[in-house]
Order: C-alpha cells, then sequence, then structure tokens
C-alpha cells in the first residue's frame, strides 16, 4: 500500500469534519438569526373608513283604542287601521311594504286585583303597522307628516325609523386590502424612523367591521368597534386591521 493510499481515508476524514463545521456553523447562525428576527417585531393598525347611504328602512305605527264594550273598542281599531292605511298609500307605500299585526286585546279586569288600581275602561286593544322599504327618502319624508294622522282623530305612537346599510360585504373585500395596505405604510414609517426594515408578517387580524353614523365623533384608531348603527341614513363603515411585522 502507498502512502497515497494511506492518506486518503484521513483526507476523506477531515474533509467530512470541515463540512460538517461549516453546515454546523451556518445552521447555528440561521438559527440565532431566526430567534433575533422572532424577537424584533412591530404591531401595527391600518384604518379605512368608507361613507355609506342607508339602503333598507322599517318603520312601525301603533295605534291604542279602549272602551267598555269590547265590539265598539274593536269597531275603532278597525277604522284607524283603515286610516293609518289610507296615509301610508297617499305616501306611496305598496301594499307589499306593509305588514299589519293582529289586534292586542286585553281585559282590564283580569289585571288588577284592586278596585283602586283598576283602569277607567274595561277593554284595551292596541295594533301596529309595520313598514319596510328600500326607498329611504320617501320613508324618510313620510315619518314627518304623522301629524295628518292626529288630524284625523288616529292616535299613533311611532317608534323611529331603522335605517340599515346590508352592502357591507361587497364593500369587505376591499376595504380589508386598503386596511392592510395602510397598516404596512405605517411599519415602513416606523422601520424608517428606528434604522431598520420591514420583514414579513408575523400575524394578522382584519379586525371588527362596524357602522356607525357618518357625523359621530372619531373612535380610537386602536378600538375595533362593532355593531350596526340605525338611526340616521348616512354611515360610516370601519374596520381597523392589526398586523405584526418583523423587523430586520
Amino acid at each position: 500500500m502507498t502512502d497515497r493510499d494511506q492518506l486518503q481515508p484521513a483526507f476523506v476524514l477531515g474533509a467530512s469534519l470541515f463540512l460538517g463545521l461549516v453546515l454546523g456553523g451556518w445552521a447555528l447562525g440561521n438559527q440565532i438569526e431566526e430567534t433575533r428576527l422572532a424577537d424584533r417585531y412591530v404591531t401595527v393598525k391600518g384604518l379605512v373608513e368608507r361613507t355609506v347611504q342607508a339602503d333598507h328602512a322599517s318603520w312601525s305605527i301603533s295605534y291604542k283604542e279602549t272602551g267598555d264594550n269590547l265590539a265598539p273598542v274593536l269597531g275603532k281599531t278597525e277604522t284607524d287601521k283603515t286610516g293609518v292605511l289610507a296615509f301610508l298609500a297617499k305616501q306611496g307605500f305598496r301594499a307589499d311594504d306593509v305588514s299589519i299585526s293582529a289586534p292586542d286585546i286585553t281585559d282590564t279586569t283580569t289585571e288588577n286585583t284592586g278596585q283602586d288600581k283598576r283602569p277607567p275602561y274595561h277593554y284595551l286593544a292596541s295594533q301596529s303597522i309595520q313598514i319596510t322599504s328600500t326607498d329611504i327618502p320617501k320613508l324618510a319624508a313620510a315619518t314627518g307628516h304623522t301629524g295628518d294622522l292626529l288630524q284625523a282623530g288616529i292616535v299613533v305612537s311611532s317608534a323611529s325609523p331603522s335605517y340599515q346599510f346590508t352592502g357591507l360585504n361587497a364593500l369587505k373585500p376591499d376595504m380589508i386590502t386598503e386596511a392592510t395596505r395602510n397598516a404596512r405604510a405605517s411599519a415602513d414609517r416606523f422601520a424608517a424612523d428606528s434604522g431598520a426594515a420591514v420583514g414579513g408578517i408575523r400575524s394578522a387580524n382584519q379586525g371588527v367591521f362596524s357602522i356607525t353614523a357618518a357625523d359621530a365623533a372619531m373612535l380610537n384608531p386602536g378600538d375595533d368597534g362593532g355593531g350596526n348603527e340605525t338611526s340616521s341614513i348616512e354611515k360610516k363603515a370601519r374596520v381597523v386591521a392589526t398586523v405584526e411585522y418583523y423587523l430586520k
């Protein structure tokens, strides 16, 4: 066996050890880098708002009649219903916009045990009519004419109309994209100020969509809000995306 043959196994062993040390060092360095990156990240929020108009509304009109004889009470309740329906037709509502509840009859003599607490009538009849419409200006205008019913001798109690925006699902994808873009811009500014660069996303939360009145006071951008405001026609759709970026 020549000297060259004797040295070959030692050379292979030495080369293997050297390669192992190189790979081990690279792996250790990479692990240290990953650990360092895991400790360096920034949490930012991206806010997006859209002004929208309500596209669906509902409104309830209620009326009551009292008396000692049931037949006249029911008769007057029917007269009130006819008058309210005529009023709604005059305001431009169709029959399929209107839903009428059954009369609710209360016998007051069965509800009070003390003679001094008994109401001055035997029967109380109440009924309500619900109006739903996508014609928001028409419904809003009608609510301002309930005085016409009082002039016609119909004593009504009218709840405030409820205005909803039902198109939020169509807005969500673009709003989430823009909110994430705004969050990234905030991260870039922070990184630039701190002499770092923005890496990949560590975690992300799109937040909660909320509907508020358009003229409501600005909420804290860090508050995800929630809910669906129903008292105003003009509304503000809002979402806050929370994203954590690695810094390098």
